[in-house]
């Protein structure tokens, strides 16, 4: 077993709280935040595919990051910012935005709009967003979920963007669920802050070099990720927990959960063209999540 003598740690991947008329719910945003902080995340990160980042206009983005400030949590120790964006101008104004009030890094996903794009023009993206940034840059985690952008982040590319930009590219959140990409950064990139998205293979990874993970299921039982992130243990329980929620819509199961776990029947909606669960899909994730959870507290 080989655990990374450094530690990225734990970071929720945050779900967004929306009220009913679809607008961010800030109250619930930042008690939530301060709950999986209190109960065993170090980190967590806004405007993520699990909060429905792409779906949330640059105003939005500042009025939470700033909801969080407002609630104690200090964004230079503890906030990083998704950004999610085709565009480099529009990419360019959320991180601007992130880093200026504080943030501490970035999850950059790549553009994601055009297909069939080759490293040399995810290099020039990514070298254009990195240097029009200039001396503001810090802590950028590169966001590979192909499942989402239909984008691959090579780990060719990554050794031509950490050697362009050392000390700035700082790790690459792994979401691609293969483990053998992520065994693959970790032989190439084993010095930057390699993430696990898929819990299931999280204590594997960080027993070979890992670092933590941003992840969805922090949102509801961070102190059964912590053991797992700084110890490499494994978790049936974790592992049975997403096979639930990737049994069906993720990012609306999750925020469902999140209201479960609260008992905040407010936590639910969703930002169109998301929809939210239905009263008997609640009702049925519900009672798995319960049996599962209760019968490792048995």
């Amino acid at each position: 077993m080989a655990l990374s003598p450094h530690r990225f740690g734990l970071s929720c991947a945050l779900t967004t709280p929306m009220r009913g008329d679809g607008a961010v719910d800030l109250s619930r945003l930042a008690s939530h935040s301060r709950h999986v902080l209190a109960a065993g995340c170090d980190t967590v990160t806004l405007y993520g595919t699990t909060g429905e980042g792409a779906a949330l206009g640059l105003q939005e983005r500042m009025a939470m990051l700033g909801a969080l400030m407002g609630a104690g949590i200090d964004p230079a120790s503890q906030i990083y910012a998704g950004i999610a964006a085709s565009s480099l101008e529009e990419a360019l104004a959320q991180a601007r935005a992130a880093l200026d009030m504080g943030a501490k890094g970035l999850l950059l996903a790549p553009p994601f709009y055009f297909k069939g794009i080759s490293d040399d023009g995810l290099y020039v993206w990514f070298e254009s967003f990195i240097a029009q940034l200039g001396s503001s840059a810090r802590n950028i985690i590169l966001y590979h979920i192909p499942s989402v952008t239909a984008v691959d982040i090579s780990v060719s590319l990554v050794e031509r963007l950490k050697r362009r930009f050392p000390g700035i590219i700082a790790g690459v959140k792994d979401s691609s669920g293969s483990y053998a990409n992520t065994e693959a950064l970790l032989k190439a990139h084993g010095e930057l802050a390699i993430l696990v998205g898929d819990e299931r293979q999280l204590a594997k990874a960080v027993r070979n070099g890992a670092q933590g993970s941003i992840c969805g299921v922090a949102n509801l039982v961070p102190h059964l990720l912590r053991p797992m992130v700084y110890e490499g243990q494994d978790s049936a329980v974790v592992n049975a927990l997403v096979d639930e929620i990737c049994s069906g819509p993720v990012v609306a199961s999750v925020k469902a959960l999140a209201g479960h776990v609260h008992g905040d029947v407010g936590f639910g909606p969703m930002r169109a063209p998301l929809q939210a669960l239905d009263e008997a899909g609640r009702k049925r994730l519900f009672a798995a999540f319960d049996s599962i959870t209760q019968a490792r507290a048995a």
